[in-house]
Parts: structure tokens; sequence; C-alpha cells
């Protein structure tokens, strides 16, 4: 894969297979971006701190964003988002090109923390977060902006989920 991703240009419509790339940075506790959950379909890397995830339409993945300066943490956020394919409607979201659906968007520690736990507790069921149903993920997130409590994910619904899916085009 070629690294463009900086050039600012949208790939051609007509251009290979659609992917949803994210731009990663690690520089030790200043800037740390990194995916907790999802499958990527390639990786660019731009140089010693920055590198290219890329993600096929319909592929779920967690991008977590943390920053701090000389004064403590400025930054910490987590979006939980679905790629997109060609066509699709989006949202923009920074560091990802072109965008995706957000299922979650949460900004601030306490908050990013529970929603780390709620991922780790998908794992515990022996799912992967990103084959969790996306309704979870929604539920998640409103839950969280209110401050109040959230259903754990079950077997149940992740079984209802696949179902579901087979069902869908």
């Amino acid at each position: 894969m070629k690294a463009d991703f900086n050039a600012g240009r949208a790939p051609r419509p007509d251009a290979g297979p659609f992917l949803t790339h994210v731009e990663l940075t690690w520089l030790e506790g200043h800037i740390e971006h990194w995916i907790r959950f999802g499958r990527d379909a390639g990786e660019t890397i731009l140089d010693r701190h920055r590198r290219v995830l890329s993600f096929a339409p319909r592929g779920v993945f967690a991008f977590v964003r943390w920053a701090s300066n000389d004064f403590g943490t400025i930054v910490s956020r987590i979006d939980i988002v679905r790629a997109i394919d060609r066509g699709e409607p989006y949202q923009t979201l920074p560091f990802v090109r072109p965008g995706g659906e957000i299922l979650l968007r949460i900004s601030g520690w306490p908050k990013v923390e529970r929603v780390l736990q709620a991922i780790d507790a998908v794992e515990a069921l022996g799912i992967d977060p990103a084959d969790a149903a996306p309704d979870h993920w929604r539920h998640l997130h409103n839950r969280l902006i209110v401050g109040l409590p959230s259903r754990p994910y079950r077997r149940e619904q992740h079984r209802a989920w696949l179902l579901r899916r087979r069902l869908a085009p």
C-alpha cells in the first residue's frame, strides 16, 4: 500500500478496494493513539512514530487517543467506529479517513476507562469485540453520556446479533 495518507486527497472512487485509514501516533508520554480492537486489512509505516492501519468495509474498531502536556492529561478519548463502504454516508473524525459510522464516542478518562472495562467484559465472554452487536456499543455510549449504568453484553444478545446479521444483505 502506498503511503499517500497525508496527501490530503480522497482516493479515486474506482481505485482498488475501499478502505478506512487510521493514522496512529506514538510519542511516549505525550501523544498516544492506538487501536484497542479491530481487524486491520493492512499497515503502512510512515516513520518511527507514525503508522496507518487500514480497515475493510463493515469492520468495527476502537480508536483510543490520549495526549498530555507539562500539566497532565489534555485528551482522553475513545471512538468505536464501523468502517464504511464506497458510497455509504459517514461521520468524520480526526485521524480517520474518510471517516466511519461512529457507534460510540466518549471523552474524559473515567468514562474512557469504563468503555475499556466493557471491552474487557466482552472479551471475557470469548467474543471478539469487533464482532459484538453495534447496538451494544450505541447503548453503552448513550448510557455513559447521561451517567447511567449500562447493561452488560450477553451471549444471548450476541447469538441474536449473529442470526440477524445472516439475514441482512
